[in-house]
């Protein structure tokens, strides 16, 4: 099955469609069956072979000159009806933070997205924009999250924000997964361009958790070639432990493999497993593995 990634959009995610038959390029137009009816889209990606089970839409043609201005007209006309409704809001002195406008292809419904503190109540603005445009109208509220999708952007890492480039859905993110991963509570480094903890976070959750099972805990007694030592650091990407060795007229820290000392120290994974023996700081660890993960929706500060 030959697979091309669309997008309908400048930001966005990409929509999945078949294109048998079809010799498609970056950038090139298409025309597509969506919810809300025909609507034009462009290659976002090479398309690719992939066997799947999944039902997956077809495109439908490549899109035509006349398809084409057509495009290039209601993007005009979204931006005409963008600066048109500010006007309007600030009119009537409501408060709310118009983010983008959209026409379907077909020009018979116009979709005005916005965020806002609170409900609102748009009413008679909506009579007023219906009045002005003469087609069907649609204010809907959207969250940060939406919005930076909506925008797009470049991420810190100096990619294109995930949730404009292939997240279909928000995953929960907290600062548990933060804390997990050893990672300073600093708003500036985890939030993302929406305001809210990354995505990202989460996507890493399941290499922690493994890592968290199998290795020791700052504080926890390990066994090394060299005799007994304490755990003063642990790093979870590399998979190694910093370990204090006390005598009598020194103190000393060696850096270790875990996968190097792992075998010394069977007895203290064979515990961590069923639950026995260990400090109170890893029981604790074993009862936050299991917690579920609420979505956090506020600011850094507020977590807790």
């Amino acid at each position: 099955m030959k697979i091309v990634n669309l997008r309908t959009r400048d930001a966005g995610v990409t929509l999945r469609y078949r294109c048998d038959g079809l010799s498609l390029a970056l950038g090139d137009a298409v025309m597509i069956d969506t919810e809300t009816g025909e609507e034009i889209a462009f290659v976002a990606q090479e398309p690719y072979v992939e066997a799947t089970g999944e039902d997956i839409p077809s495109v439908k043609r490549l899109a035509s000159e006349k398809e084409l201005d057509k495009y290039f007209d209601i993007c005009a006309k979204e931006k005409e009806a963008f600066f048109k409704c500010k006007e309007l809001i600030a009119a009537r002195g409501i408060e709310m933070n118009l983010v983008d406008s959209e026409y379907t292809f077909d020009g018979k419904k116009l979709t005005f997205y916005f965020t806002a503190d609170g409900r609102v109540d748009f009413r008679e603005l909506v009579k007023d924009l219906a009045y002005t445009f003469r087609t069907r109208i649609e204010l809907r509220q959207i969250g940060s999250r939406d919005q930076a999708k909506l925008v797009g952007g470049i991420g810190m890492c100096g990619r294109e924000l995930c949730c404009c480039s292939f997240l279909n859905h928000f995953a929960p993110v907290n600062l548990k997964l933060a804390r997990a991963q050893g990672l300073s509570l600093n708003p500036g480094k985890l939030n993302g361009a929406c305001g809210r903890l990354m995505c990202c976070l989460q996507f890493e959750k399941e290499a922690y958790d493994d890592a968290h099972r199998r290795l020791p805990e700052v504080g926890a007694r390990v066994r090394t070639p060299v005799g007994m030592g304490v755990v003063t650091d642990v790093n979870y990407i590399e998979e190694t432990l910093n370990i204090k060795f006390v005598s009598e007229n020194d103190t000393e820290i060696e850096k270790y493999s875990w996968e190097d000392i792992e075998d010394l120290n069977h007895d203290m994974k064979r515990n961590k497993d069923n639950g026995k023996g260990g400090s109170g700081k890893n029981n604790k660890q074993n009862s936050f593995d299991g917690d579920s993960d609420a979505d956090f929706d506020g600011g850094i500060d507020s977590e807790e």
